[in-house]
């Protein structure tokens, strides 16, 4: 299955430097597709530290039952990502090719099955034929090599038209770290914990428990204020992994959170996972507007997150944005209906700098040629104004266009 490069992708790729104790190598497995990339494995150094979020769907894959458990331990040696099947709702089935996988990773790489993380994506409900692993995941690890990541962000792709990266340096205490992240989404992104898969990489010696409280805080501001189609997927999977390599040139080992020396890592992480997050919505499937939606001025942040979400999963306001029209009647609606505390006479709306709304009632210096010109930009910004409070939350999104329903219509043909 392939679509037509996103308006909204990248000009240009950033070049990802290597990260010392991660190799990985691609291959065709035959999953789903012939003659495409369909699996990843990455080798990790002994030592490396892990921690993940994972989808808070009651109806979870296979592999998110695997890696919740094997998380527990706080290391990893390896991971295996496949596309073209989730291998979720897949029963025992489902449940046996995870073991196997583990297990055929783990022989190649000479540790324990539960030294490996796993992620799949793809079809739900078809059975995964873990046997096709055999022999690839053995040749993956004869040619792994520190680079080039575009590849495993190749790899790991669906509907995607373009891989998702990005790096970040910083300093811990005078010593220079690298951060590399990958990512895949495109449809059925509405991330409850997580995004459909992300994969983190570090050099910091930071310890597994410290690394999962940054990732669980940075996750609610980047993938968890990202939305599709409002559909979360059942194999949402964010990983990160330290090799803990820097510490060979002077860093030293952080196992607090509140570390004060983490506050620079903290911010890269935060930054590295919102440009991740962004770019998985630029890619939305069919998607022509980025859209960005920041409710001010309600009564708690996570008030002005439900009201956000509201607007941003409206059909109704998302179909307008395809149209490029400026329809804040349907953005009434979606707040009136959020449940949330609401003031329909306090309310005021922008488009980008275009106030249209205010005080229940359409602004007397509304001009619809000037705002109509700015509705076939690209980029959108809608910011909502309640007048309750200072809770304040930004919810990314895109528009629903003709060529989702074509994607979604013909996803298993």
């Amino acid at each position: 299955m392939s679509a037509a490069l996103s308006p909204l992708a990248p000009s240009h790729y950033p070049d990802l430097p290597p990260i010392e104790g991660v190799r990985f190598a691609t291959a065709e497995a035959g999953i789903r597709y012939k003659n495409r990339t369909d699996v990843l494995l990455v080798a990790l150094d002994a030592g490396t530290q892990a921690a993940g979020v994972l989808t808070r769907s009651k109806c979870p894959s296979a592999p998110v039952d695997w890696c919740r458990t094997v998380l527990k331990k706080g290391t990893a040696r390896g991971l295996v990502v496949n596309s073209g099947n989730a291998n979720a709702f897949t029963g025992q089935t489902g449940a046996q090719a995870v073991q196997q996988t583990a297990q055929i990773a783990a022989q190649a790489l000479g540790c324990a099955p539960d030294d490996i993380l796993l992620a799949s994506t793809g079809v739900i409900g078809e059975p995964l034929d873990a046997s096709k692993f055999e022999g690839v995941l053995q040749a993956c690890l004869n040619r792994a090599a520190p680079t080039p990541w575009i590849e495993p962000a190749r790899a790991i792709m669906t509907t995607d038209t373009f891989p998702k990266v990005a790096t970040k340096t910083l300093k811990i205490d005078g010593v220079t770290v690298t951060l590399n992240g990958i990512a895949k989404g495109a449809g059925m992104i509405a991330p409850d914990m997580a995004t459909m898969l992300s994969f983190i990489f570090t050099d910091a010696p930071i310890g597994s428990e410290a690394l999962q409280t940054l990732l669980s805080r940075a996750t609610k501001t980047s993938f968890n204020a990202i939305t599709v189609d409002s559909d979360t997927s059942t194999s949402d999977t964010l990983l990160l992994f330290a090799t803990g390599a820097a510490a060979k040139r002077g860093c030293p080992t952080i196992t607090n959170p509140a570390d004060r020396r983490l506050s620079a890592f903290r911010k890269a992480l935060d930054g590295m996972l919102l440009d991740l997050a962004k770019q998985i919505i630029r890619d939305g499937e069919g998607a022509r507007h980025f859209v960005a939606i920041t409710v001010e001025g309600a009564k708690s942040a996570n008030s002005a997150k439900i009201i956000g979400k509201s607007v941003a999963d409206s059909p109704l306001f998302k179909t307008a944005i395809a149209g490029e029209d400026a329809n804040w009647g349907r953005i009434v609606a979606a707040i009136g209906k959020a449940g949330e505390p609401a003031d329909r006479d306090r309310l005021a709306i922008w488009f980008g700098p275009h106030r249209v709304a205010v005080h229940g009632a359409r602004d007397q210096g509304y001009d619809e040629a000037t705002v109509s010109a700015y509705m076939k930009n690209q980029e959108i910004d809608i910011k909502i104004e309640l007048g309750l409070g200072k809770g304040k939350f930004t919810v990314y999104t895109c528009d629903l266009t003709k060529e989702y329903v074509e994607i979604n219509g013909d996803y298993r043909s």
